[in-house]
């Protein structure tokens, strides 16, 4: 299952992505908004992350206009490694290398089209482990040093 959420400013992106993910068979939970009202995208990013983060969902997908403050608050949920991505190469490598689990896209910074294909290279390629792994467990034991705020 995928967690999908978005401010008001990716709303319509974020209806693509759901009927794409239908198109493709694929299971998601809506974590919101659910319009074009203002909003604040922490609130929804930070949903879809909490369940990424707690196994509820396997991977999510977060959208606001630029992607970057939908990025930031995933980020800040323990367990979570959003990308923020633009372009085929970078979903490609980021899974491969990063093991991703999360992935932020701007609606304002790459169209509709462009988005769903970077989805289907983000959800279709694996990680590829061995000499990331050990990278990717330096990345998140990082998280243990800002939990020890007297370790700085």
């Amino acid at each position: 299952m995928i967690a999908l959420a978005c401010d008001h400013g990716a709303f319509a992106l974020k209806e693509a992505i759901k009927a794409h993910l239908e198109k493709r068979g694929l299971s998601y939970k809506d974590f919101g908004t659910y319009s074009t009202d203002s909003c604040d995208y922490p609130d929804f990013a930070a949903a879809a992350a909490r369940a990424v983060a707690a196994g509820d969902c396997d991977r999510g997908i977060v959208c606001c206009t630029t992607g970057i403050g939908v990025s930031i608050a995933a980020n800040k949920i323990r367990g979570i490694r959003c990308a923020l991505l633009s372009d085929l190469m970078s979903a490609r490598l980021t899974r491969q290398h990063n093991d991703t689990n999360m992935m932020a896209l701007g609606a304002g910074v790459v169209g509709e089209k462009l988005a769903l294909e970077i989805i289907d290279v983000w959800l279709d390629t694996a990680f590829e482990g061995g000499r990331h792994q050990r990278r990717v467990d330096k990345v998140m034991a990082l998280e243990q040093e800002a939990a020890r705020p007297e370790q700085r």
